[in-house]
């Protein structure tokens, strides 16, 4: 008779949840899902948002570089023109902070305070950068690069585009070790001829 009863009236591990039970269960696990895909997409976006740069390293002397201080060089110096570009476009000097030091920064500071004055302002479509490394130091403390960067620049009044042109411009760059990363300490333009 008892196993009568428990048929008739199933326990509620024997039913399993409630319809109203199962959609909390259900949306709940579709907020999770989306939330997973909208980190997953703003990763994307955000790597995608880095301008390409391609290290090349043969030459470099009088010590050769390690693969993951080429990596770390190279990804940092991307970084350094991602912030670069977001700092000019948007008057914000303190983006700078993170990968600049020096005469680099400094020159940077400089140019965003007289943007704010003429409120005229800078935007860079960044379109990658070759970068050839030529000295590191015995000790590991500085690397020179010769950057040949493509980019469109934009100057601005306000939003309007006043001005456009693509270029390739070298730079001649110092670029030095911190705790965690490398930062760009020179960006001087140099012109074509240079280097070759």
């Amino acid at each position: 008779m008892r196993n009568h009863f428990v048929s008739l009236f199933p326990s509620h591990a024997e039913r399993g949840p409630s319809p109203s039970r199962r959609r909390v269960v259900f949306l709940t696990v579709l907020l999770l899902l989306a939330g997973l895909c909208s980190l997953g997409v703003i990763r994307v976006v955000h790597a995608d948002s880095l301008p390409q740069v391609h290290l090349n390293a043969d030459s470099i002397g009088p010590r050769p570089i390690e693969e993951l201080t080429g990596h770390n060089v190279t990804r940092d110096y991307a970084n350094a023109w991602r912030d670069l570009a977001q700092a000019l476009e948007k008057d914000q000097p303190d983006l700078l902070n993170a990968y600049f030091t020096g005469f680099a920064k400094d020159a940077l500071l400089k140019k965003i305070s007289e943007q704010k004055k003429t409120g005229v302002h800078t935007r860079y479509v960044d379109h990658g950068h070759q970068l050839k490394a030529f000295f590191y130091a015995p000790d590991g403390g500085e690397m020179q690069l010769l950057d040949k960067a493509q980019m469109e620049e934009q100057i601005l009044d306000g939003d309007k585009v006043i001005h456009r042109e693509n270029s390739t411009q070298q730079y001649l760059v110092l670029m030095t070790p911190g705790a965690d990363r490398w930062f760009v300490r020179s960006l001087e333009p140099v012109p074509a001829s240079f280097g070759q």
